[in-house]
């Protein structure tokens, strides 16, 4: 298919960005990092252009859905997530750095999605209960969410490495924001993502209603997406009341983002509704 050859290209794509936007940073060179920003565009371009090439193709072959129904499609949607995010993030803040710890989350959830010998690409029919447009709405805000958690993960990452540093609080090392602007950052990536996170639990309950007849059934999707609405929740909490700031806020955002992997990668393992094994089915 037309479509997983141009997201397979996409891969690669992001991987250059990556390298480059690394470069830019280890080597200090800005045209690296504007070369790698045109690298990334590209590569979102490439994203999108699969996905809605991708939708086209399911209606030729007779299914007509959108690109969202499994481990393959979300993986692409994913990746596009991130990569959109950081680019609005690089635009606000102008700084490039941070792509080098952004930019490699995309192409790795795309290599994951297009070099995998376990996930297969082919467009398949729904099941019944995928057909609701709740679906998309389920879908896209979660992965929204999980897209801005990741960029957060990464701003975390900064964060500790920029603190590790003896000068630090100087903000030249490495041309890294200062520690208050990436703890800041982190903070709104977190409550954005966190807003997209209730959307979609809210949309995913009110699917599962239309299409099992119950709102909630501790599936163990819905159970470790509620355990990562804890930790995220956790998160706000402590930095609203308690004052949280810096390397505590940025544990919690990695352990938050380990459950985000963990409930879109580990239930898989188990059984339930929610498993892409059994929506294949």
């Amino acid at each position: 298919m037309t479509s997983s050859v141009i997201l397979s290209a996409v891969t690669f794509i992001y991987g250059f960005a990556g390298f480059l936007y690394i470069f830019a940073w280890v080597f200090k060179k800005p045209a690296a990092g504007k070369m790698a920003t045109g690298v990334a565009i590209f590569g979102l371009a490439g994203n999108a252009a699969g996905i809605g090439m991708r939708w086209v193709e399911s209606y030729q072959l007779g299914f007509g859905h959108a690109p969202l129904s499994n481990l393959y499609e979300s993986l692409v949607f994913f990746a596009g997530c991130i990569t959109l995010i950081y680019l609005v993030i690089e635009r606000r803040y102008a700084n490039q750095v941070i792509g080098a710890f952004s930019a490699p989350l995309a192409c790795l959830t795309m290599a994951y999605a297009s070099l995998s010998p376990n996930i297969s690409d082919r467009i398949q029919p729904l099941i019944p209960a995928l057909k609701s447009n709740w679906l998309i709405a389920h879908v896209v805000t979660c992965f929204i969410g999980y897209g801005a958690f990741a960029v957060a993960f990464g701003v975390s990452l900064m964060y500790l490495f920029k603190q590790s540093e003896p000068d630090a609080a100087s903000g030249m090392i490495g041309r890294l924001p200062t520690l208050e602007a990436l703890d800041e950052l982190t903070h709104q990536l977190i409550v954005f993502g966190f807003l997209f996170l209730c959307v979609g639990i809210i949309t995913g309950a009110v699917w599962a209603n239309s299409a099992w007849g119950r709102y909630w059934g501790w599936d163990p999707k819905e159970t470790w997406s509620l355990i990562t609405w804890f930790v995220y929740a956790t998160l706000l909490h402590a930095r609203m009341t308690r004052g949280w700031r810096g390397r505590r806020i940025a544990y919690l955002s990695i352990i938050g983002f380990a459950a985000v992997m963990f409930t879109y990668f580990g239930v898989n393992l188990l059984p339930g509704l929610h498993s892409y094994q059994a929506m294949s089915k």
